[in-house]
Parts: structure tokens; sequence; C-alpha cells
């Protein structure tokens, strides 16, 4: 099954890739292996903004987390060129959850996104994982994540 056949079977078409808000590029390759940068949760086209502990819970930031993931898909398709089935490996996943100090679950937040990456690409969408609680991520959003992917 082609990685575009799962991703129609879920229900999800992925958006147009973002643009940088800053000074770097949303891609970068070296060898076989592609650096994806931090993608921002995002709701309705705005930051979802929030902070965890605060004003938004554990089970809503999955879902944050889930919609970064799809944004990442649509990254890494144009990292490989328009062919998602050259991907070989998700590799590494690092997720930042803007929190407060006293908010605890960083780890399941982020498995919103881990879970989408297990369900569109399987066994290769298996990944090592850091998840961060931090004071702040720009324009308030509630989540970011980066990805590095192995494609051919």
């Amino acid at each position: 099954m082609s990685f575009y056949t799962k991703l129609e079977s879920l229900g999800i078409s992925l958006p147009a890739v973002a643009t940088p808000a800053a000074a770097y590029v949303m891609h970068a390759q070296t060898g076989n292996t592609v650096f994806l940068s931090g993608h921002i949760a995002k709701k309705d086209g705005k930051p979802w903004v929030g902070q965890f502990g605060r004003n938004i819970g554990t089970e809503e930031g999955k879902l944050a987390a889930r919609a970064v993931a799809i944004d990442l898909i649509a990254t890494l398709e144009a990292a490989c060129g328009g062919d998602l089935n050259r991907v070989r490996r998700i590799v590494k996943v690092m997720s930042l959850v803007n929190s407060t100090s006293d908010y605890t679950e960083q780890h399941l937040v982020t498995n919103g996104a881990s879970e989408l990456f297990g369900e569109v690409f399987g066994e290769q969408g298996k990944h090592a994982r850091s998840a961060f609680g931090v004071a702040q991520i720009p324009m308030g959003a509630c989540v970011e994540i980066e990805l590095i992917a192995e494609i051919g």
C-alpha cells in the first residue's frame, strides 16, 4: 500500500507547504537524510495558541501535534520531490511543548504526531523521539515539532 493510499484512507489531504517565518529553509538534505525545520501547530490556518498546564489540555494537544504531523508530511513530500513513496524511514522527531513548569505530559501530547507517523508509514514510521516542555514557542503556539527522515 502506498503512503498516499494510507493518507486517503485516513481522510487526510496534504496542505500546501508552509513558508519560513524567519531566516531558514523548510527542509535541508545531506545524502539520504532530510531535516525538516520546526513546524508550529495551526488551527484554521492560524497559530494554535496555548500553554499546557494553563489553558490547554493533553487531549487537545494530541490533536495539535497530529495537525503538525500533517504539515510535516506535506513538507517531507516536497523534500522528496513530490513523491512520499521515497520515504525509507522517519528517523527522529523532536517536539517542543509550550508548558507551565508543573506540566509533565509533553510525551503524551507528542504521541499525537508519533501515532500518525505510525499510521501513515507503518514500520517505517517508528522513530526515536524527544519531547520537551518549553516556556514559550514562536507566536504563542502550543506545539512545535521537527523531523529527520531517510529518503531514497
